[in-house]
């Protein structure tokens, strides 16, 4: 049996997990992180994929929750360019809901809460007028505009934990953590990947499990948590293109719910999300018929192209643990974080609801925490730090990498002419700079190895296992992209197999 002592041991591998190992590798601490699937196999793949304050939030005047989103939104576009991005947004008015006055009062204080460098701000526009008013029904006469931002969430999780890595970390993905016990001053874990078993000794546990988070307390330490989880479930539905243009739209419905459509991997629109409790297996999350039925309902009340079941191309479902409070609807309860912290003996730190969009402020606050608890406090770093691939423009984010990163991805194309357009731009969004790594010594597509499945060739499948914990077709075609959108059926059986023959020498990468 292997050891590793360390500073932190963080269990979950979902978006917070990712971003805790990553500040505390960049503070100089030994991290070890385990994650029982794949990294941002359950909830952290399964958002929005969104960048945002969380506009209705301010009708349930969750003020400070919606600043700090707001001032993340724009500290992590500068981060990452390559896989967020900014995004327009269009509310039509509908008479029978909100009224126009509140509305452009929201919009007002949404775009003052916290500075903006580089988004526009929101205004009333004509939809007679306007390109987002064609695809809508003919009622939906006038409307209103505003920024947020769109992110490859998968992407996000993955990116956090390459850095931690480079930075020092080490990252066990199909890793599960069995019965740790705490000590006076340090944590003794048992983590078994396959039939490999480590023995990690750590001065502090970071309990990051997600949905999962409560049941880790209270049944591998025997500490329940403080607060309750309540578990809602968010589920989406993809339908091939309903709109031509870039922007995306929030509805309105009747129950005072909010719903997105977004423009999604050029031929597709996204739909989502839903808000029900959720009591089932957490292995198991679906969309089901009810939901189904409930997100076409909303799109058919405003889009002229009538939504059916019948058009879902896809779907995905995940729960998200939301810190319990006293709302009684589930699109009330908060959507803010907190992060209970014990010392009774070796520290330990569990992250209790969140949101991708403050997760890198909710890890610089609990290693404000940690660092001081084990005696090993350091600065904070990471809002001044780009995520891997993110530096296009230098070492230092900044909002050049936002707006010009389509003249980045033009000089990409001039060092790299021999790539495809629509692979380059494929490649550009995933990897940022790093397509240097993924493209090294590699001069010609012949140098690419085998094409595997249409646009995906055995180089960059070399890289994902290497680089990034990729081990199965699924990690690669929905998590490290989403090609499987655009595969033939039976392709993730192709890539399965390709895989094995790779792990056992039959095949060559090139």
């Amino acid at each position: 049996m292997n050891h590793i002592d360390c500073d932190i041991l963080v269990v979950g591998g979902g978006i917070n997990g990712a971003a805790i190992a990553r500040d505390a590798a960049g503070r100089g601490l030994r991290v070890v992180l385990c994650e029982k699937d794949d990294l941002a196999q359950h909830t952290s793949s399964a958002s929005s994929k969104l960048i945002h304050g969380g506009l209705r939030y301010l009708e349930h005047y969750e003020f400070g929750l919606v600043r700090k989103a707001l001032v993340e939104r724009e500290v992590l576009l500068r981060s990452a360019p390559h896989i967020m991005r900014p995004l327009r947004f269009v509310m039509p008015h509908d008479a029978g809901n909100r009224p126009a006055w509140l509305i452009r009062a929201g919009l007002f204080l949404y775009d003052r809460l916290a500075r903006r460098e580089f988004l526009p701000g929101s205004q009333a526009i004509d939809l007679r007028a306007h390109p987002a008013g064609a695809p809508l029904q003919a009622c939906y006469t006038r409307g209103f505009v505003y920024s947020d931002g769109w992110v490859d969430d998968a992407r996000l999780v993955v990116l956090n934990a390459v850095d931690a890595c480079e930075r020092g970390a080490v990252v066990l993905t199909r890793t599960r953590c069995l019965a740790p016990q705490r000590h006076r001053a340090h944590w003794e874990a048992t983590l078994v990947q396959d039939a490999a078993r480590v023995q990690v000794r750590a001065r502090c546990l970071v309990n990051a499990a997600g949905p999962w988070a409560a049941r880790f307390l209270d049944g591998l330490t025997g500490l329940p948590a403080r607060g309750a989880l309540r578990l809602i479930k968010g589920s989406h539905i993809l339908v091939p293109r309903l709109f031509e243009h870039e922007q995306a739209y929030i509805f309105q419905h009747p129950d005072g719910r909010i719903v997105f459509a977004l423009p999604y991997e050029g031929a597709f629109t996204l739909i989502g999300t839903t808000d029900v409790d959720y009591t089932g297996d957490l292995d198991k999350v679906a969309i089901d018929a009810g939901e189904v039925a409930y997100l076409c309902q909303l799109a058919n009340r405003y889009f002229v192209r009538a939504v059916t079941p019948g058009d879902v191309v896809w779907s995905y479902a995940g729960v998200r643990p939301l810190v319990q409070d006293s709302a009684g609807n589930a699109a009330a309860v908060t959507r803010d974080f907190r992060l209970d912290t014990d010392t009774d003996g070796a520290p330990l730190l569990s992250v209790l609801g969140g949101k991708i969009t403050t997760s890198r402020k909710l890890a610089e606050q609990a290693l404000d925490w940690i660092g001081p608890a084990i005696g090993k406090p350091a600065p904070a770093w990471t809002a001044g730090a780009c995520l891997p691939g993110g530096d296009v423009f230098g070492e230092r984010p900044g909002k050049r990498a936002v707006l010009e990163f389509g003249t980045w991805t033009a000089t990409q194309g001039v060092r790299y002419p021999w790539l495809p357009p629509a692979l380059l731009q494929r490649y550009v969004r995933a990897y940022g700079t790093r397509i240097d790594l993924l493209l090294a010594r590699r001069n010609s597509m012949a140098d690419m190895g085998e094409e595997v499945l249409p646009g995906l060739y055995a180089a960059e499948i070399a890289y994902l296992v290497e680089c990034e914990w990729a081990r199965s077709a699924e990690d690669i075609l929905w998590r490290r992209s989403k090609l499987g959108l655009h595969v033939a059926p039976g392709s993730a059986g192709v890539l399965d197999g390709w895989l094995e023959a790779w792990r056992v020498g039959q095949v060559e990468v090139g």
